[in-house]
């Protein structure tokens, strides 16, 4: 039986993460990040489960070159710190999961060896000895959470020995003890620093010029952080948001500078993107911005909140819009501005009722 190569992606860090962090964000950073490591399959390999914080791959009865397999581990190790780079740089909520996820690292355990299958309901799924020996080898005694790990096996299949590959890869021999017999492995330790990433995208930053067309603002009892989530989380969007039909969005991706939402009104399907602004030290903000709405050519919308106490806050929504032509400034003049102040109006007395329900929700609970 010929060997097929063993894969496994294991996000390091994972336990202490969703432990110490807020539960729900910290579920949609790592599927975002175990999306992000499906996506970067240059082998063609198969995807047999999905383990928590790890991924297990396959390729059947084949093994990849040297050269190959170093490609897959670098597109990897690129996808994810890319990734986290964009979770640093673009964040904008303020909850423990979202702050710390950029401090999450990974691991890449590989071997190779004959392998049998099982089907079960229908899933056909790699099973037997090599299978266990790959699993065994992710607890080891490598001193790092951020490194690659090739079992005997797959370093003799690959033609790999001890040294420096690269600037980026010096493997170095280990070994552990399991049922009574030395395993023995070549790992390499990764320094992020040096792991190319992408550029982030365009800047999502905005400086408007003037005080905005419109503002409003109102005090809650609850905390900033807790308006925030109500704010930037898409799935309250629609119990303060009455004015629209629907929301569309990625149910499973944290909001962050760049995250795209769909509002529909009236039909019409309006495009929006998350966008920030400077403001002052413990302000939270969150905004957005479209050139959908016919009145305008672009609409731009902040909430800045601010922190008045443990559970107490200030929420300012400011407005600003472009309109080029003549026509455009004297429908916002004689119409529009009404309507986007009524929307307001409406919003923040939204905002007031689910703040209130959440309020008495937690009362009764306690």
């Amino acid at each position: 039986m010929k060997k097929s190569l063993l894969f496994l992606p294991d996000i390091s860090g994972f336990t202490e993460f969703v432990q110490s962090t807020e539960v729900e964000h910290s579920q949609h950073v790592i599927a975002e990040l175990l999306e992000i490591l499906i996506d970067a399959n240059t082998l063609d390999l198969t995807l047999a489960e999905i383990e928590g914080d790890a991924l297990f791959f396959y390729k059947e009865e084949s093994v990849p070159t040297f050269e190959a397999f170093m490609e897959q581990v670098q597109a990897m190790y690129k996808a994810f710190y890319t990734h986290l780079n964009l979770l640093k740089k673009h964040r904008i909520c303020p909850c423990n999961a979202c702050a710390t996820a950029p401090q999450l690292e990974l691991k890449i355990i590989a071997h190779s060896g004959p392998i049998q299958f099982i089907t079960v309901h229908g899933n056909r799924k790699p099973f037997g000895t090599q299978v266990i020996e790959a699993h065994r080898l992710m607890k080891n005694s490598v001193p790092s959470d951020n490194y690659i790990l090739l079992s005997d096996s797959l370093s003799e299949d690959l033609g790999l020995a001890a040294g420096p590959h690269n600037e980026q890869f010096n493997f170095v021999a280990g070994k552990n003890h399991y049922d009574n017999r030395d395993v023995h492995y070549l790992y390499a330790d990764l320094d992020p620093a040096l792991i190319e990433i992408d550029p982030l995208p365009g800047s999502y930053v905005v400086d408007l010029p003037g005080p905005p067309q419109l503002l409003d603002c109102r005090e809650f009892p609850i905390s900033a952080e807790g308006l925030f989530e109500y704010i930037s989380n898409f799935q309250y969007r629609h119990l303060w948001n009455t004015e629209a039909d629907g929301f569309e969005f990625d149910e499973n991706e944290v909001t962050k500078l760049g995250s795209k939402h769909v509002c529909v009104v009236n039909g019409q399907h309006l495009d929006f993107v998350t966008i920030t602004k400077a403001v002052e030290p413990k302000q939270l903000v969150y905004g957005e911005m479209t050139k959908d709405p016919g009145p305008v050519d672009e609409l731009y919308q902040f909430f800045i909140i601010t922190p008045l106490g443990p559970d107490r806050c200030r929420l300012e929504i400011e407005t600003f819009w472009k309109a080029q032509s003549v026509l455009k400034k004297l429908v916002l003049n004689l119409v529009a501005k009404r309507f986007f102040k009524k929307g307001l109006s409406l919003a923040l007395d939204n905002i007031t009722k689910l703040v209130d329900m959440s309020n008495r929700s937690a009362v009764a609970e306690a």
